[in-house]
């Protein structure tokens, strides 16, 4: 027996390959909840339950939005072959540049339109420079983005700990409070910031035009499937990769505008600004399968995935770790169904 790449599987196979690691995940969760002491049919309820209210899905939709944001850019990334790692680090330099405009800069109604443009900048440069880097010296995007997270997170603690320190509450670090033109609307009391989630539906459809629908989008596939090839054509690899990790990278960087312009109101340690979006987006991407209009759907599943996480955590007081477990599960469930709707089974005797 020996494992075959399926270059076109079924829709049937797909659905089974999910719902067989589905049905494992479920089961190894309900031994958890078990030796936990909670009976698994009232966790399974809670942890689907911010889908039966409004403010539930008011909290998926918060957690969905950076995912969607940061999840298009990465699918467009990876689909032509740039492997950005290090959207934690460009969402943490949009909420920078956001906080500066906010901060720094004369307030009225332009004040959001900077904070974007800034967020995004900072966030473009941060992809760029890993683009330029793999262009320029051959140097690995995997490992050059990744250290570029470190940079950013310490980058941000230094702000929030010295010369943008607000005033100290708590123990806790952070700027003050933005002024009322640096808030965006939310949708009625919840944190759910409408102009964000409408910039990333917008920007999910419009790369996905952009890739699929467009001769520069064909380039951007050539590449990405095969850069040999790109090289032979006179494709100008070089540009089209620095002008995908800006593309990547600012988006990322939008998405950190949004949450401290949507959600804080100021800029916090690095933690409080960003539940892991930068790294969760990865996923929602590869799930994506290189397509930037299906993380619609993947960025609200992981969203769900997030939201269910906490409500148990608030309906059972568990440690904060077991719902990493609870999550985990999940998350390594949809990867394995991935991985498996990919391939087939060849029998030899």
């Amino acid at each position: 027996m020996r494992l075959e790449l399926d270059p076109a599987p079924s829709l049937g196979k797909v659905a089974l390959a999910y719902a067989a690691f589905l049905l494992l995940a479920l089961f190894l969760l309900a031994l958890l909840f078990l030796a936990y002491g909670v009976s698994p049919w009232r966790a399974f309820a809670v942890f689907l339950s911010p889908l039966t209210d409004p403010l539930g899905l008011s909290e998926v939709a918060r957690r969905a939005i950076p995912l969607l944001l940061i999840g298009a850019g990465l699918a467009f990334a990876f689909r032509v072959g740039f492997f950005n790692i290090g959207a934690e680090g460009q969402l943490l330099l949009g909420a920078v540049g956001g906080a500066y405009a906010a901060l720094f800069l004369p307030p009225g109604p332009w004040t959001l339109f900077l904070m974007f443009l800034l967020g995004g900048l900072l966030g473009a440069l941060w992809g760029g420079v890993a683009a330029w880097l793999k262009v320029r010296f051959g140097a690995s995007e995997i490992l050059t983005t990744l250290m570029q997270n470190y940079l950013a997170y310490y980058l941000v603690v230094y702000l929030v700990a010295g010369p943008w320190k607000g005033q100290l509450v708590f123990g806790f670090l952070y700027t003050d409070r933005f002024p009322p033109w640096a808030h965006l609307p939310r949708l009625g009391d919840t944190l759910v910031h409408w102009p964000t989630l409408l910039l990333g539906v917008g920007a999910a459809l419009a790369l996905q035009v952009l890739l699929f629908r467009t001769p520069l989008g064909f380039a951007l596939r050539v590449l990405g499937e095969n850069p040999a090839a790109a090289r032979y054509l006179g494709l100008p690899v070089g540009r089209l990769l620095l002008w995908v990790g800006g593309v990547s990278g600012a988006l990322a960087g939008l998405a950190g505008v949004g949450e401290v312009a949507g959600i804080h109101h100021r800029l916090l340690e690095p933690a409080q600004i960003s539940l892991g979006y930068g790294f969760t987006a990865i996923l929602a991407a590869w799930l994506a399968r290189g397509r930037p209009l299906w993380v619609l759907l993947t960025a609200f599943l992981l969203g769900l995935v997030l939201a269910g996480g906490d409500a148990l955590k608030l309906a059972f007081s568990m440690p904060f770790r077991v719902v990493d477990v609870v999550s985990g599960l999940f998350l390594l469930a949809l990867i394995g169904a991935e991985a498996l709707s990919r391939h087939r089974v060849i029998w030899r005797r």
